[in-house]
């Protein structure tokens, strides 16, 4: 942990080597996977929420799991399970004999970091009760709304919808995450490193905080000042305008798409030491934070296309504009 904390301001120049922290402490305990961790830390520095998709076996609870560690904050872990219910996740009003009041019972959602294990095993009801949560940051329960402390950021998990026993998100509540992270499978050298460190133990037991709640804010905070040029918005505006369009898609990305494709550019050039947006940035997380809102049509499916590939296709049709640095490089602005 850092010696000393500092409630001042947080400078631009200071963004990238604390986020470099918390990237080296997840690599810990996932090996191999520096793309998949860096999209996770991006994804919290935008204040988003973060789908990981995959297979079973490839560490997607894990992922999840390390990078809430490696924050000195609140975590909460939720099981969904077909039986879970609404009031588990969002918490409950009970009868107190005592005072004769109703007392409400905070649920699992109350905390920084929400750890939503196999999301897609609870029914659709269930899997509601987050989208208040996630969008909105607070939750209400029989008509009093209750606030969710920042930082707050869903780390779910699900298996693909193929495996059996799992019901599809509801488009709302897919179109609230952020991206969607698949890990796949490891390298060997990376696997054979990975049995080493996990034949003994956990490497998870062994990870320390490396930042906390208030740092987490700060960064944020910092990210916010990250400069978009008025080309590169339009960039971003012209791919989600032209996933509506595409003849392969029923349905495309909605505008909550494109904010979420701008926060994620101005937290990943954070990460890079820099304070101001590429379009590269832009086209690195046009997939992760595309894709998994979009449907595909019936033809598109009969031919087997993945909304992946129309994501990509519709990278190589918009053109990119011109990369023009800002005159004066800022260090922070007010958010």
């Amino acid at each position: 942990m850092p010696s000393r904390r500092s409630s001042a301001p947080l400078e631009f120049e200071d963004v990238a080597e604390r986020a470099a922290r918390i990237v080296d402490a997840v690599e810990q305990v996932i090996q191999g996977k520096n793309d998949a961790v860096r999209l996770a830390v991006t994804v919290m520095l935008a204040e988003g929420h973060l789908l990981i998709e995959d297979v079973p076996g490839v560490g997607k609870t894990m992922l999840a799991k390390a990078l809430a560690r490696s924050i000195d904050c609140s975590v909460r872990r939720i099981q969904f399970t077909p039986d879970l219910l609404p009031s588990d996740v969002t918490g409950v009003s009970v009868w107190n004999q005592d005072t004769r009041e109703f007392e409400f019972k905070p649920g699992a959602i109350f905390a920084n970091i929400v750890v939503g294990d196999e999301i897609n095993r609870a029914s659709p009801k269930t899997q509601s009760a987050l989208l208040e949560c996630m969008e909105e940051r607070h939750v209400t329960v029989d008509g009093t709304t209750y606030e969710l402390e920042p930082p707050f950021m869903v780390l779910a998990t699900q298996n693909p919808v193929e495996m059996e026993g799992t019901y599809p998100l509801p488009e709302a509540q897919r179109d609230r995450f952020t991206a969607r992270l698949a890990i796949g499978y490891p390298s060997p050298d990376a696997e054979l490193e990975m049995v080493d460190q996990h034949g003994a133990g956990s490497p998870l037991d062994d990870l320390e905080p490396v930042s906390d709640a208030l740092e987490v804010a700060k960064l944020t905070q910092a990210v916010r000042s990250v400069h978009i040029a008025e080309s590169v918005r339009r960039y971003a505006i012209d791919l989600v305008t032209a996933t509506r369009d595409n003849r392969d898609l029923r349905l495309g990305a909605s505008p909550r798409a494109t904010l979420h494709l701008l926060r994620t550019g101005r937290a990943a050039a954070a990460l890079d030491g820099r304070d101001f947006v590429l379009p590269d940035d832009v086209q690195t997380l046009a997939v992760p934070v595309l894709a998994h809102r979009l449907l595909l049509s019936a033809e598109a499916q009969v031919s087997r296309r993945t909304t992946q590939a129309v994501v990509a296709d519709v990278l190589a049709a918009v053109p990119v504009p011109s990369t023009e640095r800002p005159r004066a490089t800022r260090t922070r602005r007010s958010g």
